[in-house]
């Protein structure tokens, strides 16, 4: 009964892609009619939403692609063609179609990870691209990420585990080059947001260059906004970094001040499903850079 209820929350008219999204979707899934593709797209929607009814589900956001629109897009592909065996985690991936468009991209698959708390959603994400452990073969750790508080550096391996064999983040901490999540920062309050970072920071390779970046929801002012995924969902309040505040936080708290140049900016945000308790607000994304130097 509570999966009919949750289902019939779903709002066909919030599907969207953008051109290049549907050539993306098109060229992985094989399917070329758009109508067809839709109704696959809907059909795995219905399942997500059953294992976690997230309002990017809801608002197919899950089905945008975030990662090429990152400013330092350019800069991560780099840094997997330049530095030897650099390992890139996608967490909070759901359906993998960040870890996707980097791979086609040109980052080598064989030094992909990707960590959700849900490994129903990578399982759909096969589903949604028509594609197998074998034919797409990034390494999927699920991992409420959360277990890892407290996590240092210390101990290191000196070399980075074979990543096959990987069962938690853990096993590679202080050797990840690069740290992509989005749509994840802004499920959690200051406190939460603030040990994430910690977290991910710990994972991170010492190494210049490596980089953590992504985009969540975001203030002018640092402090909580209130929405409703919709008029039947109840309202909670979302806690957001301004820009800011997000580069005080990982240039001075998270990394010791003056190691990391962070590049943080808003931009207005597809409203994925989201309605506003004003009307008139808007929401924006906090797309960020957080670079070692």
């Amino acid at each position: 009964m509570g999966s009919q209820i949750a289902t019939a929350q779903l709002d066909p008219t919030l599907y969207a892609l953008a051109e290049d999204e549907a050539a993306f979707f098109k060229a992985q899934t094989g399917i070329e009619d758009d109508v067809a593709l839709k109704n696959h797209i809907f059909a795995v929607q219905e399942e997500a939403y059953k294992v976690h009814p997230y309002r990017c589900i809801r608002g197919f956001a899950f089905a945008k692609l975030k990662i090429s629109r990152q400013p330092c897009y350019q800069q991560f592909l780099d840094l997997g063609k330049n530095r030897k065996g650099a390992v890139y985690a996608d967490i909070g991936c759901c359906f993998g179609n960040d870890p996707r468009k980097a791979v086609i991209d040109g980052y080598p698959v064989e030094q992909v990870i990707a960590s959700d708390l849900y490994p129903e959603f990578w399982e759909l994400g096969h589903k949604l691209f028509k594609t197998t452990a074998e034919t797409f073969p990034a390494h999927f750790i699920p991992q409420d990420i959360f277990q890892l508080k407290g996590l240092t550096k210390e101990g290191v391996p000196s070399s980075v585990p074979n990543l096959s064999q990987v069962q938690s983040l853990a096993d590679l901490r202080g050797n990840i080059s690069a740290i992509h999540t989005s749509s994840f920062f802004h499920l959690f309050d200051e406190e939460g947001q603030f040990e994430l970072a910690k977290i991910m920071a710990a994972l991170l390779s010492s190494k210049p260059g490596s980089m953590i970046f992504g985009s969540h929801v975001g203030r002018h002012e640092k402090g909580f906004r209130s929405e409703i995924a919709s008029k039947s969902i109840q309202r909670r309040n979302m806690f957001c970094h301004s820009p800011e505040s997000w580069r005080a936080l990982w240039d001075g708290e998270i990394f010791s001040k003056g190691s990391v140049r962070v590049d943080a900016l808003l931009h207005d945000r597809d409203r994925y499903g989201l309605d506003s308790v004003d009307p008139g607000a808007k929401t924006f994304l906090l797309v960020w850079c957080v670079t070692l130097l």
